[in-house]
């Protein structure tokens, strides 16, 4: 791995990190469709003229229809399912969910791509799924109130991340990483923005939560994806969804920093049992035998 992406991957997990504790400042006042239409048109609205300004605008044309529909599935419905996690539950313990990103990209390669995996990575998943339910255990409760449906729409999200890496995979080869990012983007905000007029706040969201939204369109979402998109383009998707194994560690520190959250045992354990799993999942802990 070149310095750049070591620095590109180290640099998103602080920004993706961040982008919970975004999410819950900017959500209750907001609510969940409006302040992620606002995440994706603000974004595409920055985007767009830098494809048109470096002369990617035909490239953008001719893929016009998978950048929208990569959109949706990679923005649009996992940024309103962790919308309203973060109504439900601490900054950190979303991001920690979100830690399983690579577990489903690699599920779902072998399930769906024929993507065998060794004896090794079939442990890894194993691994990774004891630490989901470890992290989860008690708190899916599916009564009004309860965390049940939020920790649901975590694993939602994930998954669809998880199909997401897969399908770039097979049909973004070539594509410029800024043209991937405008494009979803786009897609992202046409498929919110209906959504959000039927949902708009009562009275007008405080000056810190404008800001929060902000930050999330600006900063973690359209320089995150130029991020994302170079790094699948520079080490694939597997290495690249890998940077979720970083983002608890930065949504935990964020949301003890700024928001006062506590940050249990159990958290701490179930992330690392969850790292350690896909890690083996995906590769990047290869135990070679030894004679």
């Amino acid at each position: 791995m070149k310095a750049r992406d070591i620095f590109d991957f180290i640099l998103l997990a602080a920004i993706w990190g961040g982008s919970f504790l975004f999410m819950k400042i900017a959500g209750p006042e907001f609510g969940v469709f409006p302040s992620m239409a606002l995440r994706t048109g603000v974004a595409a609205l920055m985007l767009l003229p830098l494809v048109l300004m470096r002369g990617l605008g035909e490239q953008l044309r001719m893929h016009w229809q998978k950048t929208l529909g990569i959109g949706v599935l990679n923005s649009g419905l996992p940024f309103v399912l962790f919308a309203f996690a973060t109504l439900h539950l601490t900054a950190g313990f979303t991001s920690i969910l979100n830690s399983s990103v690579p577990f489903w990209s690699a599920l779902i390669a072998w399930l769906w791509l024929g993507d065998k995996p060794r004896r090794l990575q079939v442990l890894g998943l194993v691994i990774a799924f004891i630490g989901v339910v470890m992290l989860v255990w008690g708190k899916v409760d599916l009564q009004p109130g309860g965390a049940g449906w939020a920790i649901l729409a975590c694993l939602l999200a994930t998954l669809l991340y998880g199909l997401s890496a897969n399908i770039t995979k097979r049909v973004f080869a070539g594509v410029n990483p800024l043209v991937s990012a405008a494009g979803s983007q786009v897609g992202a905000a046409l498929c919110l923005i209906p959504l959000a007029l039927f949902n708009l706040p009562d009275q007008n969201p405080s000056a810190a939560a404008w800001a929060a939204t902000l930050v999330l369109a600006l900063v973690c979402t359209a320089f995150a994806y130029i991020l994302y998109f170079r790094l699948m383009r520079n080490l694939g998707p597997t290495r690249a969804t890998a940077v979720t194994f970083l983002i608890p560690v930065f949504g935990m520190l964020w949301g003890v920093l700024f928001l006062d959250e506590v940050v249990s045992a159990r958290m701490i354990l179930a992330t690392l049992v969850i790292l350690v799993g896909t890690s083996l999942s995906t590769g990047l802990i290869n135990v070679k035998k030894t004679v």
